[in-house]
């Protein structure tokens, strides 16, 4: 199932792993296990910020989605499911489908 994944660094531990010099190949491992299908980066409300569109194939798969950005980067993660414009179409034929 498609899910869009944002995390919005902590300031003050990605200066330190932008000085150390430890977030690139920190980000470049997190999305190598994730795969992600997009990858956007921008600022949000001044703290660095990522959005992620993801696969999560069963429930347990969110864990493994988000707890790398809690350890290793501090981050706020919000995960949430959406669906792209064929599969919103799907859905609206099998909602007029049980209607009928």
């Amino acid at each position: 199932m498609r899910a869009l994944l944002e995390v919005t660094l902590d300031t003050e531990a990605s200066n330190k792993l932008i000085a150390d010099g430890t977030v690139g190949p920190t980000l470049e491992g997190v999305m190598g296990q994730l795969k992600p299908e997009a990858a956007y980066f921008f600022a949000r409300d001044g703290r660095r910020t990522m959005l992620f569109v993801v696969d999560v194939t069963d429930e347990p798969s969110v864990v493994t989605a988000c707890e790398p950005f809690w350890l290793q980067l501090n981050a706020d993660v919000r995960l949430t499911i959406c669906m792209n414009a064929d599969e919103l179409r799907e859905g609206l034929s099998r909602l007029g489908r049980q209607s009928a």
